[in-house]
């Protein structure tokens, strides 16, 4: 049997990198993302080269997308061998300035935008009683401190602590899946854009520090390319790497946090 792999924030950045370098090893791919045309021309474009695909427009803040996600993708398949929880947004202003929607949205696509999947999928998974992956999309930032970002670097550091958690207790429970969690640095994405799919009244206001910053945005143009973090998640699933680090260079500052906390 073919393994399927569903990814979502499938339609641009480090998703769209999974759905190529996962398809490219002959998985069926099943490809969730907000944006549907985007979403459309990728699962044409890559059924036209052959890859076995399935398309659900899926809002991963919204508990029934992501549970019709799962029925659509079980309904098809009949099994999840690997589940990539990937959408992210940012938003930026200094945090005693975010409004409740901009906590919201970011934590509702960020956050619980993993929980969502990890309860839609996790239970099926297990009921399959095979080896099978979840990667969840962190962030460096959800590893170290500093200022900027703020909603953003609560809801990675979140998403490394549920992903700790969730791989101890599937351990704990003789589970044969295995738990990622990615934490890249500046990668060739598309996020510091993502306010293009914010619905609410604070959709068109500025995100200060991050996004209009003109250095941030060279840091991330001259990022690492999607195809390359894929590489590295597909080589930590064959490796069983818990700690997806692409960027190497940002353990110091990892180390810098865990020391500031043990003094």
């Amino acid at each position: 049997m073919k393994q399927v792999a569903v990814i979502t924030g499938a339609a641009s950045g480090i998703g769209r990198g999974m759905v190529e370098r996962f398809a490219a090893e002959g998985m069926t791919v099943v490809l969730a993302d907000i944006e549907e045309a985007p979403l459309a021309k990728l699962e044409q474009d890559l059924r036209a080269n052959g890859a076995n695909v399935l398309a659900v427009r899926t809002d991963v803040s919204n508990a029934e997308d992501v549970e019709n996600l799962a029925v659509q993708t079980y309904n098809a398949y009949g099994a999840v061998h690997i589940l990539c929880n990937n959408a992210g947004v940012v938003c930026s202003r200094p945090i005693w300035e975010h409004t409740i929607a901009d906590w919201e949205w970011v934590l509702g696509v960020n956050l619980w935008g993993v929980i969502h999947g990890i309860r839609a999928f996790v239970p099926r998974m297990l009921s399959q009683e095979t080896e099978c992956h979840i990667v969840n999309t962190a962030s460096i930032l959800g590893l170290v401190r500093g200022p900027g970002a703020g909603i953003y670097m609560v809801s990675k550091h979140a998403v490394v602590a549920l992903s700790e958690t969730l791989a101890d207790e599937l351990v704990q429970s003789g589970s044969q899946i295995q738990v990622h969690v990615l934490c890249p640095g500046w990668v060739r994405t598309g996020i510091l854009d993502s306010s293009r799919n914010r619905t609410d009244s604070e959709s068109h206001h500025h995100n200060r520090n991050i996004t209009d910053n003109r250095d941030v945005r060279a840091e991330m143009d001259a990022g690492m390319s999607p195809a390359e973090v894929a590489d590295h998640v597909y080589n930590a699933m064959q490796s069983g790497i818990f700690y997806i680090h692409t960027h190497p260079e940002h353990k110091a500052g990892v180390q810098a946090r865990m020391e500031d906390i043990l003094k």
